[in-house]
């Protein structure tokens, strides 16, 4: 299993240290993708951002349900990433909490720990192995609930795989009551990445831009390697 340092060092190495006309050249880079998705699908994935446009819906999720990497690990998130979202948590342990692309149920299962009950999981495939934590099946771009459905929010390692990130925005702060927590990964863009990312943050501002939400309103912070926010709503 790799723990997010050692990702995180492996990205760094790639993306800081390499030549772009090395880091961005398919020979070069498929026997590093060969290792990483196991040698299987692994020109698919290479050539995944020339085709995500003209994909169906269908096929777009079939990439997630095929994806198999040498990491195996529960999270993407950090642990000081995670220590943030808690702490920026209401007090109120029965108010309404949504997950959106939840993964595994690994940031729900933390929340639940700490004695937060009315907790609720969205994502596109069934991943989850915390059986008390409740899944709802959906896309982020059309989430199956109320305007203002629940208290907080959050939204960890999802806006940098979705194709249409401003409907997804729109989405996720039309649900969301009181409280909107975002992580994205603060990463810039090359052509062959290991990830499905469609989506680079590597300044704030950008992010910024896309939420239209009153600055005054967000605490961000970059926290290994990731850009943390609590949006007031």
């Amino acid at each position: 299993m790799m723990g997010r340092k050692l990702t995180n060092a492996i990205r760094y190495c790639l993306d800081e240290m390499l030549p772009p006309f090395i880091r961005d050249n398919y020979y070069c880079m498929y026997p590093l993708f060969y290792i990483w998705y196991k040698g299987k699908n692994v020109k698919r994935f290479m050539n995944f951002k020339s085709v995500f446009h003209k994909l169906s819906e269908a096929e777009f999720e079939q990439y997630y349900k095929d994806y198999d990497s040498l990491p195996t690990r529960e999270t993407d998130l950090s642990t000081d990433t995670i220590k943030f979202i808690i702490h920026h948590l209401d007090t109120d342990k029965s108010m309404k909490i949504l997950d959106v692309g939840c993964g595994s149920g690994y940031m729900l299962h933390q929340i639940q720990n700490q004695g937060y009950e009315n907790l609720v999981g969205v994502d596109l495939v069934n991943h989850l192995k915390y059986p008390n934590i409740a899944l709802q099946p959906a896309n982020i771009e059309k989430l199956p609930f109320e305007d203002k459905s629940f208290d907080t929010v959050i939204c960890s390692h999802t806006l940098e795989h979705v194709i249409n990130i401003q409907q997804a925005i729109k989405e996720l702060k039309r649900v969301a009551a009181k409280k909107l927590i975002i992580t994205i990964p603060r990463q810039r863009y090359f052509k062959y990445t290991f990830d499905l990312h469609i989506h680079f943050f590597p300044q704030i501002s950008y992010f910024l831009n896309l939420l239209e939400i009153d600055e005054s309103k967000i605490l961000y912070k970059n926290i290994e390697g990731d850009w943390s926010l609590v949006c007031q709503m």
